[in-house]
């Protein structure tokens, strides 16, 4: 698209001919003029000034100035503001129609052609705008099974969560423990968590899946046989569905909070926020190792740090710092 076409497009978003973009500016421009001045500034004729003015005067603004026939620009946020709220609240609403009636589209179909049911997508980019489009289109919550090893979109570029969240989705991810221990891992969910995502993390996951709103899941398959490329199942309101809601449910059950609150200990004995890092990672299970790796600090601080929570618990065994931890509610 060229300048010429988004200037022409900007305009009519606003309501605005060219004439009276170009007239606007050039007020602004003389902050007060006679519409004599406008046209002579603008070289076209003085009926063309007062048809782009009658327009900037419906529209306010162009408002008179201190003598008989002068004019002033008025500020455009005030007269504008309104009409562009108007145009977000028109898309908002129409992006509201579409995604019902696409819903109602796949329902129709599904109920005629249970081929509709599964759609197979094929190739790395493709899976990844699916899960692209599966977020931009989340309206309520995203579930998401993570296992390591990522086929299609690693965690730092998965930006398409951030905005959702920013806009209230809710987000709850379930991590394998492999994963945490990939290099960057932990950083990227500790973002992620921070920005408002609930976490948790098991020993594996059966699956990879993603499930947007209860109303489509994407689960990646076997990769193609022929070129190695992934590929997966984009699967619609069904029984099979509700089978993936359950099994997503089932293992958020089961599954240890990562980077949890505080409990209701007071503020001064309560773990702080990196302790609370620690004994997530701790009862998840993740080595000694890992935390260290991922926390940037050595394995002898790891334990240092354990044995002080240990004592600070009253506990003298990790199994007992675990069960002291959960019964206290730092996690």
């Amino acid at each position: 698209m060229d300048g010429a076409t988004g200037g022409r497009q900007v305009r009519e978003l606003l309501g605005l001919g060219e004439d009276e973009e170009r007239v606007y500016r050039a007020l602004v421009g003389l902050s007060t003029a006679r519409p004599a001045e406008l046209a002579q500034r603008l070289a076209v004729p003085a009926a063309q000034v007062d048809r782009a003015l009658d327009g900037l005067r419906r529209r306010g603004l162009v408002g008179p100035a201190g003598d008989e026939d002068g004019l002033r620009p008025l500020p455009p946020d005030v007269a504008l503001g309104d009409a562009l709220l108007r145009q977000q609240q028109s898309l908002e609403a129409a992006r509201g129609m579409v995604a019902q009636l696409t819903e109602e589209y796949r329902a129709s179909v599904r109920r005629h052609d249970a081929d509709h049911l599964v759609e197979i997508v094929t190739g790395t980019d493709a899976l990844r705008s699916r899960l692209r489009r599966l977020q931009d289109g989340a309206r309520h919550e995203v579930l998401w099974f993570c296992r390591a090893n990522p086929l299609a979109m690693p965690g730092p570029e998965n930006v398409e969560e951030f905005g959702a969240l920013a806009r209230g989705v809710r987000y709850r991810a379930i991590y394998e423990r492999a994963l945490l221990s990939e290099p960057g891992a932990l950083t990227d969910v500790e973002r992620a968590v921070r920005s408002g995502e609930q976490a948790r993390v098991t020993d594996s996951l059966p699956v990879r899946l993603a499930i947007a709103d209860g109303a489509t899941a994407i689960c990646p398959l076997v990769p193609d046989r022929a070129s190695g490329a992934p590929s997966a199942a984009v699967i619609g309101r069904s029984q099979l569905l509700d089978a993936l809601l359950a099994l997503f449910e089932s293992h958020w059950r089961a599954a240890t909070p990562l980077l949890p609150g505080a409990g209701d200990e007071p503020a001064d004995a309560r773990p702080g926020e990196d302790e609370r890092l620690l004994l997530s990672l701790f009862v998840g299970g993740v080595p000694d190792k890992s935390i260290a790796s991922q926390l940037g600090v050595s394995r002898r601080t790891i334990q240092r740090r354990l044995a002080d929570l240990m004592e600070r618990a009253g506990v003298d065994t990790r199994p007992g710092l675990a069960y002291q931890a959960a019964r206290r509610g730092w996690l």
